[in-house]
């Protein structure tokens, strides 16, 4: 990755610091946009260390975040004006919410770059700012006493910093509040869109062949005249569950996401099965539906590890409990599938 966001650097110590710059060039949009289709996601990172803003000295406040790029960028150009630091922890690529979740935002790896960049010397004060989302990674005492930095912890998002700042370090009941707007959702839809392309691609392979099947055996007739619609039913369940249980995510009964997506999948089956799309006899007609609501279902559950909604534990229990029905349920589905074709 070419570092387009580098300007030169500063002199501390007779150590020459990376400077960055807070503005967005070309790539750095195109980046991102890359990185939402999960294209080079695995290898969207910058270098850990010790980097400033502007002019920074002494004095001057310590931000830390982890070395996604897209986390990265947010902060550099959310702290423009600013005269700062900024410490970047090597989170392999991920963001700060997952990294702290896998504890790789975490303490010894806070310690470690601390005594690595020697913040002791670059700074003569003994504060450090992390971003809230990174709380559950980092034991703020054990820094303390490793390091002797004291954590305070900033804002949930990066674009309240500054207010942040200007509070005195002070963040209001807003700024600690953890949302999931429809904007938030809808930037994660391509990633998810991408990540379950195999999915998509298996059962398509699956409904393909099965569409072949007939009472005397296997048609070639049967095979191009049923694909298309059989293919077509498979996507719409999958669009279901990727995009618009997503989109409609606060809106949908319940607070499991398998019944989340359970729901916006049934709502689909009736509205193929009025355009006439699912079939016309009963084994067909069920059989999609088992096949529709099984796999909404199992892709809304997916979206979980997206969403703030949800805690570890959770998302442990909520799968132990619905992947075993939603496994029948397809299983039956497609069972039905070849029954309706042979009889």
């Amino acid at each position: 990755m070419r570092n387009s966001f580098l300007i030169g650097t500063i002199t501390n110590y007779g150590n020459s610091i990376p400077r960055l710059s807070t503005e967005f060039r070309p790539e750095d949009y195109f980046g991102a946009v890359m990185v939402r289709w999960g294209i080079n996601r695995n290898n969207y990172r910058v270098q850990p260390g010790i980097y400033a803003i502007g002019n920074p000295d002494e004095s001057s406040d310590v931000f830390v975040t982890a070395n996604y790029k897209l986390t990265f960028d947010q902060v550099r150009k959310n702290l423009s004006g600013l005269n700062c630091w900024v410490l970047v922890l090597d989170t392999k690529g991920v963001n700060v919410w997952c990294a702290a979740g896998k504890g790789i935002f975490g303490t010894k790896e806070l310690v470690n770059k601390i005594n690595e960049v020697s913040l002791g010397r670059i700074v003569n004060h003994k504060r450090i700012i992390l971003p809230q989302l990174g709380a559950t990674g980092v034991a703020a005492h054990k820094v303390k006493e490793e390091t002797g930095f004291n954590v305070h912890y900033g804002p949930v998002r990066a674009t309240d910093i500054k207010r942040f700042v200007s509070s005195g370090y002070r963040a209001d009941k807003g700024m600690r509040s953890v949302t999931f707007r429809f904007a938030d959702r809808v930037k994660l839809i391509p990633n998810d869109f991408i990540y379950g392309k195999f999915y998509l691609l298996s059962l398509m392979a699956v409904v393909l062949i099965i569409s072949g099947i007939t009472s005397t055996g296997f048609s070639y007739s049967g095979f191009t005249e049923g694909s298309g619609r059989s293919m077509l039913n498979v996507f719409f369940g999958y669009i279901t569950g990727v995009v618009i249980t997503p989109m409609l995510l606060p809106y949908i009964p319940g607070k499991r996401f398998s019944m989340k997506g359970f729901y916006s999948g049934s709502l689909m089956c009736l509205i193929l099965f009025a355009f006439h799309v699912t079939g016309k006899s009963v084994f067909e007609i069920t059989s999609w539906f088992l096949v529709i609501t099984s796999v909404s279902s199992f892709l809304a559950m997916n979206f979980t590890g997206s969403s703030t909604y949800t805690s570890l534990s959770g998302v442990k229990k909520e799968m132990s409990l619905a992947l075993p029905l939603q496994i029948v349920f397809a299983l039956t589905g497609i069972a039905l599938q070849i029954i309706g074709k042979l009889i």
